[in-house]
């Protein structure tokens, strides 16, 4: 056990109490669906928005939402929780194993050296990013790191273009039949050994190297935390090499030195967010990488898509709701006014999870032990808990609707003194390690992304030209 979990016991006490408490609601519930080796082609029902498609294969993360849990290369997320730390999870997403000693201080340095970013900085600070959207500002700084760690912006930077067409070229009609290759078929080139097809594989662009997830991992959370100061018309402040990415990242924001508990609950809360599953995120960063694009740009992509309010910041607008309702004494008659106008109620349910979040059964005892030191944020959290006795009395056993990760999160930001705006910049600091982890994996075997989409109009259209047009 590292000096933090040694001082934070306790916390490490009550993440391993939810673990308990979840599995004994869950074991005998839905198995590992959607999971094992694909035989391609595959058949699968699919709706609008690609809803059930299959698009790859991926032992980085899995997500059973019958079930409710949340797993890591094979690990359980409430045992990364209470033993782990977010540099661990991020090299265990990365390299798809938990690190040796030697391996582990080899990473975290890189990961801190990355951290300082001066000339990213330079060129936020010449924008006026107080009046940016937070996200806006992030994601800008994705492609300004692009600047600093790559030289592919420069002029006279030539890419491998013949390689890289040759080796994943867009060419079979969309009307074919798909047969299930793992690499795509190049129709004017003569069909090439096993040998040659090997010595392919993985020359990918410089800035698509572990390099650049490094970089990114340790960049964008300097970037948050810079933003955040910037906002406030303050100056950044630069990382320390001795604190931990957590530490790092509050200290970035705050200018204070963290106590172990903020560190601990930090840190947990990067390690719930780091990876789940193929949401829009993780697909808009995959698709961009897919077309031999670099890692920053597909990181970008990735930012860009979280900004959106179906993806990101909900637990935003969970305080906003949690201040809205006021009291506990005006939960049911806010509740049952919400449900009458259905009305959604923020940090319910999930597009996958059928269960409760096992995420927001970690943050919830964080939250709770929070508030017996916070009045402002004890009011906040026992209207929380109010709240979902009611959503889940009434809509918990019939439409499986319970708190998700958003629920408690917003809560929890808000004891450390992170405003609401800066809540889905965090979890694009946190995210950033799923997105570039998912990325590396698929460019193992990397094929284009090319749905298709079925024609709904006319034909036959006559052309009239204008001056006959009524």
């Amino acid at each position: 056990m590292n000096e933090l979990h040694q001082k934070t016991r306790h916390i490490t006490d009550l993440i391993l109490k939810a673990a308990c408490e979840a599995r004994k609601e869950t074991d005998a519930d839905g198995g590992y669906a959607s999971s094992g080796p694909v035989k391609w082609p595959v058949s699968c029902t699919v709706g609008p928005g690609l809803e059930g498609a299959i698009a790859c294969e991926s032992k980085v993360g899995y997500v059973n939402g019958i079930k409710g849990s949340l797993i890591y290369r094979g690990y359980d997320v409430f045992d990364l929780c209470a033993y782990s730390t977010f540099e661990e999870v991020s090299y265990l997403l990365l390299f798809g194993k938990l690190p040796t000693a030697s391996e582990f201080d080899i990473f975290k340095r890189e990961i801190s050296r990355y951290m300082a970013v001066p000339a990213t900085l330079r060129l936020l600070m010449s924008f006026p990013i107080e009046s940016f959207n937070a996200m806006a500002a992030l994601r800008m700084g994705a492609h300004f790191l692009r600047r600093e760690f790559s030289n592919v912006d420069r002029d006279d930077y030539k890419s491998d273009v013949e390689n890289v067409i040759g080796s994943d070229e867009d060419s079979i009609a969309m009307e074919t039949t798909p047969r299930g290759e793992k690499r795509a078929i190049y129709e004017f080139h003569e069909k090439r050994d096993k040998k040659e097809a090997a010595e392919d594989d993985g020359r990918y662009n410089p800035a698509t190297g572990y390099r650049s997830c490094y970089s990114l991992i340790g960049g964008v959370a300097s970037m948050a935390a810079a933003i955040k100061r910037i906002r406030e018309r303050h100056l950044p402040i630069e990382p320390r090499p001795d604190m931990s990415h957590a530490a790092n990242l509050l200290y970035m924001m705050t200018g204070k030195v963290p106590t172990p508990e903020e560190e601990r609950i930090v840190d947990v809360s990067l390690i719930l967010h780091a990876d789940h599953g193929m949401n829009a995120s993780t697909f808009a960063s995959m698709v961009v990488a897919s077309t031999m694009s670099d890692m920053y740009f597909s990181v970008g992509a990735g930012i860009a898509a979280l900004n959106g309010p179906l993806h990101g910041g909900a637990n935003e607008q969970v305080v906003n709701m949690l201040n809205e309702i006021g009291s506990v004494d005006n939960v049911k008659k806010w509740f049952d006014s919400a449900v009458a106008e259905k009305k959604k109620i923020m940090g319910f349910g999930h597009r996958v999870y059928k269960a409760y979040d096992p995420r927001a059964r970690v943050l919830m005892p964080l939250a709770e032990y929070f508030a017996k030191t916070n009045t402002r944020l004890s009011g906040m959290f026992d209207i929380a808990k109010s709240l979902e006795k009611e959503v889940v009395n009434k809509l918990g056993k019939e439409k499986k609707i319970f708190p998700n990760v958003d629920f408690y999160s917003g809560i929890l930001y808000q004891s450390l003194g992170i405003p609401k705006e800066m809540f889905t910049p965090i979890f694009a600091v946190s995210r950033v390690s799923g997105w570039t982890a998912r990325v590396m994996e698929y460019l193992e075997n990397n094929r284009i992304f090319r749905p298709r989409a079925i024609y709904s109009g006319t034909f036959d259209e006559k052309y009239i030209p204008l001056r006959e047009r009524k």
